[in-house]
């Protein structure tokens, strides 16, 4: 089936402006199988117009918090009608085997959607006494007001998912929105955006338009109507976007990956730990901002840890993700591909021991097997940069004040996990390590109510949790003279 996908625009599917599009292309068969349109400014200026309508003058801004709650309850359960349709779209842009996405994806972004429509009633001001003015009293009060038009840009390995956790809390503090999918996998954000109008969304509150960041995203960031940026992505494109949006002094929140550590102690339940190292590694092909890619592991148990998780390399089945039994499909890009490549031939030259999969070279397709190193160190590239495939490097580490040290010695802090038995040692651990969550005895787990995001090089702002809708407001104080 040939797909021709364009922008969503106040209510309407529209062309690009300049007629040019984009070639859909499938990871599994390399062959093109539809297009979308290529965005440009104009179409941006377009959309960003239809979004300040509605904010400044439309039917949305005369919603009151519990009138936006319902229209999220809606959407959500239209999302949650819609999964199996939803999950094939992700699922089949990027190669993933549709389980996943029917599994977490889109259940997390039906819980993302319904615990929003409880903040859209619940984001409070605050009265503060002060010493009065000039001897008169005063009442002095805050109000939380939308920080405006938001620009979402989102990438493309989790695209339903992260497009949700930005659009559910803007949605509940009131702003409106134009998304910029990732250009590969525009699909799910333009049905979400369909079925949003069909939940009774005034048209121009979401808006998509597709295309590449250095066009789209940039005139996202560059227009002097967009308030906030909210970026999924890598840290170089989010360097450049601090860079473009902090000219015009706009609010960004940045999520930009990560190269997590999972800390597996000799007391660590063995067997439950290389589940769970085995899914932070392998889940998506890799391609997650949170993968457990560096396995620190106590040396009494690395060299059994490691030749376990090698078996478990070993064992998934990779292929066609629409075929019964697979277990693994490509990565999503070609792209993705040679860089994953690339890096399994730095760790082989660099003098890691290779003990599952390795460099790949399919006949059709972009897939990658399931890759364990061991005998690694912390300072070779396979341990220090984000592949964003499936590849883990094991590194042994003595002690406790060891593991801590060599899970900080990164650039980035997303995530991490500690694996243990010991109480006192799980809350020491994941207190002294620098990332934004830590799961003990499980990995990365993700909840509508928590926070989410990292620091260093992992990026700014959090999303999820009540204080993700509350960082789409702005705190305005009020004061009252009140003569006597």
């Amino acid at each position: 089936m040939t797909e021709h996908l364009n922008h969503f625009i106040a209510g309407t599917g529209v062309e690009a402006s300049d007629g040019r599009r984009i070639a859909l292309v499938n990871p599994v068969t390399e062959q093109v199988y539809g297009s979308c349109a290529r965005g440009t400014a104009e179409d941006v200026d377009r959309a960003v117009a239809a979004a300040q309508r509605q904010l400044e003058h439309g039917a949305w801004r005369q919603l009151d918090g519990a009138q936006r709650g319902r229209l999220l309850v809606k959407l959500a359960d239209l999302v949650e009608r819609d999964t199996d349709v939803l999950a094939d779209l992700d699922a089949d842009a990027i190669g993933r085997s549709p389980l996943e996405p029917r599994r977490l994806d889109v259940p997390n972004a039906v819980a993302n959607l319904r615990a929003a429509a409880g903040w859209a009633n619940q984001l409070e001001g605050r009265t503060i006494p002060t010493g009065g003015y000039f001897g008169t009293k005063t009442l002095s009060y805050t109000v939380r007001e939308p920080v405006g038009v938001v620009g979402a840009i989102v990438p493309w390995n989790s695209p339903l998912m992260i497009t949700v956790w930005k659009l559910a809390a803007l949605l509940a503090a009131g702003c409106t929105v134009v998304i910029k999918p990732s250009e590969e996998t525009p699909q799910s954000a333009l049905h979400l955006a369909a079925l949003a109008q069909e939940a009774g969304f005034p048209d121009g509150v979401i808006n998509v338009v597709t295309g590449y960041g250095a066009e789209v995203g940039r005139a996202l960031c560059e227009h002097p109507h967009v308030a906030k940026i909210s970026f999924t992505g890598s840290p170089e494109a989010g360097r450049e976007i601090q860079r473009t949006a902090g000219v015009l002094f706009k609010h960004v929140a940045l999520e930009l990956g990560g190269k997590s550590p999972q800390i597996v102690f000799d007391d660590a339940p063995f067997d439950d730990a290389l589940r769970g190292c085995t899914l932070g590694l392998f889940a998506n092909q890799g391609q997650v901002c949170a993968a457990g890619s560096r396995i620190l592991v106590q040396r009494g148990i690395a060299e059994r840890f490691a030749a376990a998780l090698a078996e478990a390399a070993r064992a998934v089945k990779v292929g066609d993700p629409r075929e019964p039994g697979v277990q693994m499909g490509p990565v999503a890009k070609k792209a993705q591909f040679d860089r994953v490549n690339r890096y399994i031939q730095l760790g082989i030259d660099q003098g890691a021991t290779l003990l599952a999969g390795g460099v790949s070279t399919p006949e059709r397709g972009w897939f990658v097997r399931p890759t364990i190193f061991a005998n690694a160190n912390n300072e070779m590239a396979i341990a220090r940069d984000e592949i964003f495939g499936p590849v883990g490097t094991v590194i042994t580490f003595d002690s406790e004040e060891e593991a801590v040290a060599l899970a900080n010695d990164s650039t980035y802090g997303l995530a991490a996990t500690v694996w243990t038995t010991d109480l006192a040692r799980a809350h020491r651990v994941a207190a002294a390590v620098k990332v934004g969550a830590v799961g003990v005895n499980c990995w990365s787990p993700l909840d509508a109510n928590l926070p989410w995001g990292g620091v260093k090089t992992s990026g700014i702002g959090r999303e999820g949790g009540f204080g993700g809708a509350m960082a789409y407001t702005e705190e305005k104080v009020i004061t009252v003279l009140l003569p006597t």
